[in-house]
């Protein structure tokens, strides 16, 4: 069974967060996942709310596409934040999901 996340797997989210392009969306998974550790989605979800909030963490988002209700400023403003970039969501979820998904290339 693999360790715990730590400190390390809070920089690799941090790092992958900052990669996701303009324009594109991830998912919680997604990123434990690539972070190395595939159950983790609800620490990478700690860390998108209480980590760098200079990161683009709006364009995190759950395996269907919904936005998230803990987000900084509620779902409102992530929709707001994505839409500036071109990624529309109805109902606060993601359209398209899988054309916008990133998943990295690291």
């Amino acid at each position: 069974m693999p360790s715990e996340p730590d400190a390390h797997f809070r920089m690799k989210v941090e790092e992958l967060i900052a990669s996701v392009p303009y324009g594109h969306v991830t998912t919680y998974g997604d990123l434990a996942a690539l972070a190395g550790h595939a159950t983790a989605s609800r620490v990478v979800g700690g860390i998108a709310h209480y980590g760098n909030q200079n990161l683009p963490w709006h364009r995190l988002v759950n395996r269907f596409g919904g936005l998230a209700s803990g987000f900084h400023g509620g779902r409102e403003v992530q929709a707001q934040l994505l839409e500036q970039e071109g990624v529309h969501c109805t109902e606060f979820i993601v359209d398209d999901l899988e054309k916008l998904r990133w998943k990295s290339d690291l």
